[in-house]
C-alpha cells in the first residue's frame, strides 16, 4: 500500500497539527469556562520536533500543512516553525486556523516567513453573542484579523463559521461579509466533540445542528430578499484549499459562501488528513479516540518508529465515523 494512501484508496496528503493546547478565549464548545489543565511545557513537541515528524510525513506524501491549536498565536514565535516547515521538500502549503485576535501583532513576521492561507473562526458578527461564545472575545478584534489578513494577501481568506440552532446567528452579516470583501465565509455545521469527557457547557445538542441543505435555502432566501439574485452553485476550484467544503455564490459579490456537512452528509470518503497532537499523538479521524503516541519516536529522532506510526495510522484510518457523536478529548485538546 502506497503511503500516500490510506486502505481504502483515499489519498493522504494534509496534515493538521497543533501547537499548543492553550487559547486566548474559552468558546464554548472547545474549552471549559476556567480553562483546562494545561500540559506540561516539556511534553509539548518542540519546533524542532515538528520539523522532523513533518520531513517524515513529506516523504510518505504529506503536501499540506495546517497549524492548529488551541489558538496557534499564543505559542511564542510561530513564525519560526514556519520558516522551519517551508523549507521542507514536498510542502506546497502552510495555513494556520486562528480567532485573529493577535493576528495583527504577528501578520508581518508570518507573512516573511512563509505563510501561505489564514482560517479565520467567527460564528456570530453580534458583540453581545460574540462575548457569549467566546466568553473573554471582542467581535472587533476579529474584524481587525480579517482586515489584517485580507491586508497582507493571505489568499484565501477563509472565514469558519459553527452553525447552531438556538445561538440565533446573524447570517445576513454574514451574507453582506462575502459579498462586499474577498472572503470565503464558510458554515459548518455543528459537532458535539468532548461529550464523551463529559464537557457539556454549551446547553446545545446534537438538534442544534441545522443541515447545511436547511441553512442553503435560508442563505439563498436571505440573499434574495438583501436584492442579491439567486445562490448559486461554483465550480469548487475557484476556491482554494484543500478541505470538503461545497462554494456558492452571488452574482457581483467579491467572496464565496461555503457549506460543510461534517454530520447531515458527511464526506468521510473523500477524507485526505490525519491529526498530529501537541504532544506527539497521530490521529487517524477526528471523531475516533484511537491515538498512535509517537512522542519517544519523535523526540528521538527515529524515523523508522516514526513512519510505523503514520504507516498503521493509514491502516486503521477508519471509512466514516458512522455518525458517532462526542469524543473523550476536548477540541482545544485534538487541534480542530
Amino acid at each position: 500500500m502506497p503511503m500516500s494512501k490510506d486502505q481504502f484508496g483515499r489519498k493522504i496528503d494534509y496534515l493538521r497539527i497543533s501547537v499548543t493546547d492553550r487559547c486566548n478565549y474559552r468558546c464554548r464548545y472547545c474549552m471549559p469556562e476556567e480553562g483546562i489543565t494545561l500540559m506540561a511545557h516539556e511534553k509539548l513537541l518542540s519546533f524542532e520536533d515538528i520539523e522532523f515528524f513533518v520531513k517524515v510525513a513529506a516523504q510518505e506524501g504529506i503536501k499540506n500543512i495546517r497549524l492548529t491549536g488551541g489558538e496557534p498565536l499564543v505559542r511564542p514565535h510561530l513564525a519560526d516553525l514556519i520558516k522551519l516547515l517551508k523549507q521542507i521538500e514536498g510542502i506546497e502549503d502552510i495555513s494556520i486556523t486562528t480567532n485573529a485576535a493577535l493576528l495583527p501583532r504577528f501578520a508581518d513576521e508570518l507573512k516573511a516567513a512563509g505563510l501561505d492561507r489564514v482560517n479565520i473562526s467567527l460564528d456570530t458578527l453580534d458583540p453581545e453573542a460574540f462575548k457569549y461564545v467566546t466568553r473573554r472575545g471582542k467581535v472587533e478584534e476579529a474584524l481587525a484579523g480579517i482586515e489584517c489578513a485580507l491586508a497582507y494577501d493571505f489568499a484565501p481568506v477563509k472565514i469558519n463559521t459553527v452553525v447552531v440552532r438556538s445561538l440565533e446567528q446573524d447570517f445576513e452579516s454574514f451574507i453582506k461579509l462575502a459579498y462586499e470583501k474577498p472572503l470565503s465565509v464558510r458554515f459548518i455545521e455543528y459537532m458535539p466533540v468532548g461529550d464523551s469527557a463529559g464537557f457539556d457547557e454549551t446547553g446545545w445538542s446534537i438538534e442544534d445542528t441545522i443541515p447545511s441543505k436547511e441553512l442553503i435555502h435560508t442563505i439563498s432566501e436571505l440573499g434574495e430578499k438583501m436584492g442579491l439574485g439567486p445562490l448559486e452553485r461554483l465550480d469548487d476550484n475557484r476556491v482554494y484549499g484543500h478541505g470538503p467544503a461545497s462554494y456558492y455564490s452571488f452574482e457581483g459579490a467579491k467572496g464565496s459562501i461555503g457549506f460543510i456537512n461534517a454530520l447531515s452528509n458527511h464526506f468521510c470518503f473523500k477524507c485526505n488528513r490525519l491529526r498530529l497532537t501537541s504532544e506527539g499523538e497521530l490521529r487517524p479521524c477526528l471523531f475516533s479516540d484511537l491515538e498512535y503516541d509517537l512522542s519517544e519516536a519523535i523526540k528521538t529522532r527515529d524515523v523508522e518508529k516514526t513512519r510505523e506510526g503514520l504507516t498503521e495510522a493509514l491502516k486503521t484510518k477508519p471509512l466514516d465515523h458512522h455518525d458517532r457523536i462526542g469524543t473523550d478529548r476536548l477540541m482545544s485538546q485534538i487541534g480542530g
